[in-house]
């Protein structure tokens, strides 16, 4: 019971993860400039994995970036089934799916985390993201996400080496011999 109990922990962080890196995907605030006109007309554009925001013409503009990190997704799809199957099967799959689930969260994370890096890289580099632009939300909470994984597939990994095997199949207690050996 004890390993399923940390495959249902996991799992449940796992798909706090996931969502962050869903909503990072989804919402255009990876990389941001907010000014104020001396008009006081507020100015605001964002740049997202598939689509550019500007408040000036209040329209969004699509453009294809965001493949590393779809394709993150589909490691983050695999890993939800490996999720199940263990936790679905029987003892034999808790002690050794460790290595599975691991592996695709550490592969998940390392994706994240270099779609990620591109996108700071681009931010400190591309002469467009003068100053008074900032990394925004969807950075951070890729940033979160993949450290989560990384932090998850460790502890499960530890917990795989470090706890005991289960136990195998418990004695029923027969209360009748034992009704008979206390008379």
């Amino acid at each position: 019971m004890t390993r399923r109990s940390v495959y249902v922990g996991a799992l449940v962080a796992f798909l706090a993860a996931c969502a962050m890196t869903l909503t990072s995907i989804i919402i255009p605030r990876w990389i941001s400039w907010d000014s104020e006109t001396p008009s006081g007309q507020h100015i605001h554009y964002t740049y997202g994995l598939h689509r550019r925001c500007s408040s000036l013409t209040n329209t969004c503009e699509y453009f294809p970036l965001g493949f590393l990190m779809s394709f993150g997704v589909v490691i983050e799809g695999m890993t939800l089934i490996a999720f199940i199957v263990i936790l679905g099967g029987g003892k034999q799959k808790r002690e050794k799916g460790w290595k599975v689930v691991s592996g695709l969260l550490v592969l998940s994370a390392l994706i994240q985390c270099a779609g990620m890096a591109i996108i700071a890289f681009l931010y400190d580099n591309d002469d467009r993201f003068f100053p008074g632009w900032m990394l925004d939300n969807s950075w951070v909470m890729c940033t979160i996400s993949w450290s989560v994984q990384i932090v998850l597939a460790g502890g499960i990994t530890a917990t795989a080496l470090l706890l005991p095997s289960e136990g195998g199949y418990e004695l029923i207690p027969d209360t009748e011999r034992e009704r008979e050996r206390e008379q």
